[in-house]
Parts: C-alpha cells; structure tokens; sequence
C-alpha cells in the first residue's frame, strides 16, 4: 500500500484529500502543521508529499530541508498545493524535490493525474460528462446541474457546499437545485440518490427548504417515491421556484413580466468570512473566459430556439444590461413558422429538441436561404456533433450548462464585425 503523507493547515482540505486518497487504496497520514508534519515524515516515511506553501510552527523551507537531510526521505517526491506564489518562491523549493506545484482552488481531475503519474498507479475517475456548480447568495445555495451525474463531482460538492457554510456563515440555508439539460433515467437513481443525500447533509437544509427546478418527469417520480425526499419540492416553474425559497422578495428578482431572473441572483456573493476556496468543481479545461458585449448595437436582435425554458432565461439574462430584443421558442418549427425566422441578427439553437430538431432546423433555414450566424447550444460534447453542426454552417458552439458571461463571449466573437 503506497503511502501518502498531507501537510495542509486548512482542516476541510486535509480532510478532503484523505478520503480521497483512502478512497483510492492509499494509506495516508496528516500534518496540521509544518512542525507536525516534520513528525509524520520521520515516522510515516511516505512514497508522496501533499504539502502547503504556507504554514506554521516550522515552514514549509525548513520542512523540505528536513526531509533532503534524511536518507529515507530524501528522493520522496513532493506536490505542493498552495495560494499563488511568486516565481522566486517556487525556484526556492524545486530543488528540494517539489515536482508539482498546484494553485488553489485545486482542480482535483489534473490533481488526481498527477499524482497517478509521479506513484506510476492506475487512479481513473468518473467520466461521465456532467458538470455541478454550486455557490451562495441571499441565504440561497445555488446548485447547477447539467449534461449529467459525475460521482466524482457529487463529491466534491459534499466539499464545496460544506466550504460555503463556513465562509458565509450560513443560519438557515436554503437550496435551489436547477437541473438543465439533463437527460435522467432509471439507470442514474443511484448518482440521483447520492446527489440529494449530499445536498441535505453538506447544506444542513431541511427538505422543505430544498427546491429543484427541473422539466424531468423520472426526477418528480423519484424525488416522490422516496419517503426521505418527498419534502422536497420539485416544480418546472421558475418563479414558483424562487418563491418557495425568498417569499416576497422574489419580485426583486424577476424583470417584469417577462420571468427572467437578474443576474444579481444567479451570482455568488462576497463571503463574510476573509478566506479564499480551496476546491474547484469544475476540472481542468471547463473554465470560462469574461467578455462583454457593451459596444454592440442596442437594436441586435436574437432568437432563441430550445425547450428548455431555464436555458432560455439564462440566456435572457446575459442580456439584461442590454436593449436587445429577444425572442424565444420551444422547438424549430415554432421559430421556422414564426414569420420572423428572417428578421434575427443572431439565432442561439438547440440541437436536441422535439418536433423539429436543431439539425432540422438548421436544414430548413438553409432551405430558406436564412444565413444568419448560429451558436449551437447543446449539451452533446462528441466531436462528430460537433463538426456535423459545423460542416451545416453554424459560426460556434456553446457546451450547456451555460454562463452568462460564457454567452456574452461568445456573441461578442460573432458579432463583432458588425460592431
């Protein structure tokens, strides 16, 4: 059994990669503190190093020349996992055997390889494409769901969601689970499960406090059958949603009469407590990139063709600080037969949808002789869909679940000649 020593003053981060480690068949030791873990290191003699740049008793320097001067620990390998550093910093330590140096919040999926590299073991994760994000705001958990159930991600937010309650020093929590894009059936009941049993543990909600906000007939069906989630509240309307969670107040957040939730809401707000996060949920590659559309013409008009009424108001909101005028509709036909297929300088499709698809649609407009530049929406991450819908003339693509800031991006790059 291939031992791992964890030198980490953050309590919550040590505990997380130890149940990581265990979980993968490691034997593992924890340092609370540089001098501690100077300790652990003579008696423990590990195969790998975890260590924090920062740390007390006896610094982390003063740790590695320690472990340089001793015969049986000299050559162990070292990853260090710390707040951003300077550049002279991490010359400082390469030459005491630091092979990695990973930044926080840690991307565990990069994290995980290398560590399988530098031990030469086997360590493989879920790969199931899906993505969780979660964060607070307003005494309101916000989990999104999207593309479908990852393990690997339903436990990091036991992680994530247990890290929010203490930076936000949260009373009475509250939980808005939206799932999107998420096709669930009979074959998910366990990660579905595991996923509802995470949120009312990690978020210390009680179930009447948890809403999920999802078009899935099986979710409902699940979510009543079982007698430990039945509290639950399971609606496919936004509004109905968001009153459950805030009362009266949700009129704060809802733009008139068009249902599209302000931003304001869908954003994290600043923690009380001054410390940084630690984990992220999204992995290596999934990050996004800000851009902003403030130089566009307020007159631009878009469509938005899909079924999913929470993507269509995610897409609304990237637009709010805008004049645009936006239309949405449930399927291709809807927006084929609308008598304004012409008129748009901008169409967000989706590729999955009933009654006339995003390909369908995509061959009618070209049919039709509508040129206009689309942005695939689609939780379909294959390459051959990709470079079919490519090949069909659309200008790019975005993979759901959405951000408003990924969607400002992104028109931003197509339109920008109109500019």
């Amino acid at each position: 059994m291939r031992k791992i020593l964890v030198v980490d003053e953050s309590p919550l981060f040590r505990n997380f990669l130890k149940g990581k480690f265990e979980a993968f068949g490691f034997e593992v030791a924890l340092g609370v503190n540089g001098l501690e873990g100077a300790l652990k290191l003579r008696s423990f003699l590990p195969d790998l190093i975890v260590i924090d740049y920062f740390l007390t008793r006896k610094s982390c320097i003063e740790f590695l020349i320690e472990k340089k001067s001793n015969p049986n620990t000299a050559n162990t390998p070292v990853i260090m996992v710390s707040n951003m550093i300077d550049r002279n910093k991490l010359i400082e330590v390469a030459k005491y055997g630091v092979k990695k140096f990973f930044t926080k919040p840690l991307k565990i999926d990069a994290f995980v390889k290398t560590v399988s590299e530098i031990l030469q073991v086997n360590l493989s994760l879920d790969s199931t494409p899906g993505i969780i994000s979660a964060h607070f705001n307003d005494e309101v958990f916000i989990i999104e769901v999207a593309m479908g159930l990852n393990s690997e991600k339903i436990d990091l937010l036991k992680f994530k969601l247990t890290e929010l309650l203490d930076l936000y020093e949260v009373r009475e929590p509250k939980v808005l689970v939206i799932m999107s894009s998420l096709e669930i059936t009979a074959n998910d009941s366990l990660k579905l499960g595991s996923l509802l049993s995470v949120i009312i543990e990690y978020s210390r909600a009680k179930p009447k406090f948890i809403k999920i906000l999802t078009n899935s007939a099986y979710v409902r069906h699940y979510v009543e059958g079982r007698t430990d989630f039945s509290e639950i509240d399971v609606t496919s309307n936004l509004e109905q949603a968001m009153d459950g969670l805030l009362g009266r107040r949700t009129g704060s957040y809802i733009k008139g009469g068009s249902r599209v939730v302000q931003e304001e809401f869908l954003s994290a707000a600043a923690p009380r407590k001054d410390a940084d996060e630690e984990i992220q949920m999204r992995f290596e590659g999934e990050q996004t990139v800000t851009a902003d559309i403030a130089d566009a013409p307020q007159n631009m008009r878009i469509a938005i063709v899909d079924d999913d009424f929470v993507i269509q108001e995610f897409i609304k909101t990237a637009f709010l600080d805008t004049s645009f005028e936006i239309d949405t509709y449930n399927n291709g036909q809807e927006y084929m037969q609308s008598g304004k297929e012409k008129q748009y300088d901008l169409i967000f499709l989706d590729l999955m949808m009933p009654v006339m698809d995003g390909f369908e649609t995509l061959q009618a407009m070209a049919l039709q002789g509508i040129k206009k530049p689309v942005i695939v929406l689609s939780a379909l991450s294959k390459q051959e869909t990709v470079i079919k819908a490519l090949k069909m003339g659309v200008r790019s693509y975005l993979i759901k679940p959405l951000k408003p800031e990924e969607i400002r991006k992104k028109t931003t790059e197509i339109l920008r000649t109109n500019f």
